[in-house]
């Protein structure tokens, strides 16, 4: 987005590259069918400065990208989620679309080629858009911070975003393996305050747990540690209105929860008082035995990185170093699963291409 912008802008541009072909992390992403964007995004569903975040998003809202997209071919459909794809389901075609707008605005892409120093180069000006430490194997390994911290920048920690968490070896939850409910996620405070609450599907894994809703919390259980990872699998439900409904009788989690998981909650036959109670109260606030995540090799985004406040939010030019720009996940600015960090790609490239193609 930026080389597209900055060349259409009539600068001379050339697109530097460390992968042998450009587009990766877009081939994978969705599915291979690339979630290019939301129907509606807000600076509220991101982490990081709000208020600069909302600045930069309000530039190409998701409008002019759907608009900008169709221009180049490829037309955009919205799913039930709200999340955006391509109308043929092929995320290679949103990475053939860019690449082909980047040649007609005349960039030049040189692919292959790493950066591993930036000291004279001829030119005067450098756009710094490598990523975070995301899946490196598509490229994306954080080398691009040790460059932002040559040229002045700082760097807040990085861990991983959007990732899949991983529980105690031996825990029942394994063996619900490809069993998906819809749950509340709460991470807590040693002393058990909620500090951060996500609702939405969850996955049961070989590993542990993933799945939308475990994605979204995944990066406030890493951010808040030490603390703990609840889940309440009957969403609106409370303990008293679970253990009211289960002096009736337990076929109530059968209705509501897939039977595996309901037969691990609740043992068979006729309850206990306390078992009734320690069945109400896992079914609304389960503590999932969580001991680490699955790192960045799986993560979909990278929390941390240069702080907004280092850079010009209004051009996305380095505050630091004179004629540096800086656009995309080397930011710290991380969003929740559903379209967001391309979203935020799209839209600080864009306004990283086009000023630094009009000093």
């Amino acid at each position: 987005m930026a080389a597209i912008f900055s060349g259409r802008a009539g600068a001379r541009v050339i697109a530097i590259d460390g992968a042998p072909s450009i587009g990766k992390k877009i081939l994978i992403s969705g599915g291979g069918r690339c979630n290019v964007t939301h129907d509606e995004v807000t600076a509220a569903d991101f982490n990081g400065n709000r208020n600069a975040i909302g600045k930069v998003l309000r530039t190409f809202d998701v409008a002019r990208t759907i608009e900008f997209f169709s221009e180049l071919g490829v037309r955009l459909k919205r799913e039930e989620t709200g999340k955006l794809f391509p109308v043929s389901d092929r995320a290679r075609d949103v990475v053939e679309a860019l690449l082909r707008a980047a040649r007609d605005a005349g960039v030049e892409i040189v692919t292959g080629r790493r950066v591993t120093a930036i000291e004279e180069v001829p030119t005067p000006r450098i756009i710094l858009a490598a990523g975070g430490q995301s899946v490196p194997k598509t490229g994306s390994d954080g080398s691009g911070y040790a460059l932002a911290r040559a040229l002045g920048h700082t760097v807040t920690p990085t861990f991983p975003g959007l990732v899949p968490l991983i529980v105690e070896r031996g825990h029942w939850i394994t063996t619900l393996s490809g069993t998906s409910v819809e749950a509340e996620l709460s991470v807590k405070s040693p002393t058990g305050r909620v500090l951060h609450r996500e609702r939405g599907s969850m996955l049961f894994t070989h590993f542990g747990i993933s799945g939308p809703v475990v994605l979204d919390v995944s990066r406030h259980w890493i951010a808040n540690q030490p603390c703990t990872l609840s889940a309440n699998f009957l969403p609106g439900e409370t303990f008293q209105s679970v253990d009211a409904a289960l002096v009736e009788s337990t076929a109530m989690l059968r209705r509501r929860l897939p039977d595996r998981l309901a037969a691990q909650l609740a043992p068979a036959g006729r309850l206990t008082k306390e078992q009734r109670r320690r069945v109400a109260h896992d079914a609304v606030d389960f503590t999932i035995p969580v001991v680490r995540d699955r790192g960045f090799d799986f993560a979909e985004v990278t929390a941390g990185g240069v702080p907004l406040s280092e850079v010009e939010v209004s051009t996305m030019r380095s505050r630091v170093r004179p004629n540096l720009w800086l656009c995309g996940e080397i930011l710290d600015v991380d969003g929740k699963i559903g379209g967001y960090n391309f979203q935020w790609a799209w839209a600080s490239g864009r306004l990283a291409g086009m000023s630094a193609s009009s000093e």
